[in-house]
């Protein structure tokens, strides 16, 4: 690289890490978390949620108190409020005040998870500590999709919890000479495949059980820039109160990848 490209690569990352800094100590944002309750068919109430939730069979309902309310999709709710049965890994979102309550089900049980602006967490966030930019861990690879998705249980960062996602195929690259290949799920963006893994940096200067990183990717394959100065911290890294997937088998590579995003503070 130019010493021009070279100072191009540094600001495009540097944009990267604020915007994704940003978005996680925005008011509603990971760390305005204050709990995760799992719900039962028993009504249960916590301190930072109005209503007794509990779930069944017809999904989550809420039972509000008379000076209790929520806003659901614009419309201000009182009394009982069925919310009906979640997708996995879907979610709805309640207004309380300045807060949100979010519904949602994960690992195929139901739970909601209560965001304050005003969380301790989030108003002392200073950011999130990283490995300087470096063009060298902008490693070039190749794509290749399955032929369909298959069906991959990987475990979650809450003891018991499993996570069933479809992966897509599996990005090939070589380090130091050696061969490696990282299972790829679909990425949150069109054209993006989406990897989580792990590295001999985990539990030293990176967070111990997953990073996850986003790879630009036709979906025929081909050839692809897997970028690990990219690599990002999953909310877990930050909040007791998150269900993260870990790596799947394989992802967890035998070398320090010393690029990417550090343990937070």
């Amino acid at each position: 690289m130019t010493i021009q490209e070279t100072d191009a690569f540094v600001e495009d990352w540097q944009r990267w890490h604020r915007a994704k800094d940003e978005s996680f100590a925005s008011p509603h944002g990971f760390l305005a978390v204050t709990g995760l309750h799992w719900l039962t068919r028993e009504p249960s109430r916590w301190d930072d949620a109005p209503g007794a939730w509990s779930t069944g069979p017809d999904g989550v309902v809420v039972e509000l108190a008379a000076d209790e309310s929520l806003v659901v999709d614009g419309i201000e709710v009182t009394g009982r409020h069925a919310f009906g049965v979640i997708p996995e890994r879907g979610g709805v979102d309640a207004v309380f005040g300045d807060a949100v309550i979010e519904v949602a089900k994960r690992g195929g049980s139901d739970l909601i998870r209560p965001r304050h602006p005003e969380n301790p967490l989030r108003l002392a966030f200073a950011g999130t500590p990283a490995y300087g930019p470096s063009p060298e861990w902008a490693v070039s690879g190749r794509y290749v999709p399955f032929e369909e998705p298959v069906a991959t249980t990987v475990g979650s960062v809450v003891d018991g919890l499993e996570h069933v996602y479809g992966a897509v195929g599996r990005i090939e690259f070589e380090h130091d000479g050696e061969q490696y290949a990282l299972t790829a799920f679909p990425g949150f963006a069109a054209g993006t495949v989406l990897v989580l893994f792990s590295d001999a940096t985990a539990g030293v200067t990176t967070y111990g059980a997953v990073r996850s990183l986003t790879v630009a990717a036709r979906a025929g394959g081909g050839e692809v820039v897997i970028d690990f100065n990219r690599a990002t911290n999953l909310p877990c890294a930050y909040t007791p109160h998150a269900t993260c997937p870990l790596p799947p088998a394989g992802n967890r590579l035998p070398f320090p990848v010393e690029a990417g995003e550090q343990t937070p503070v």
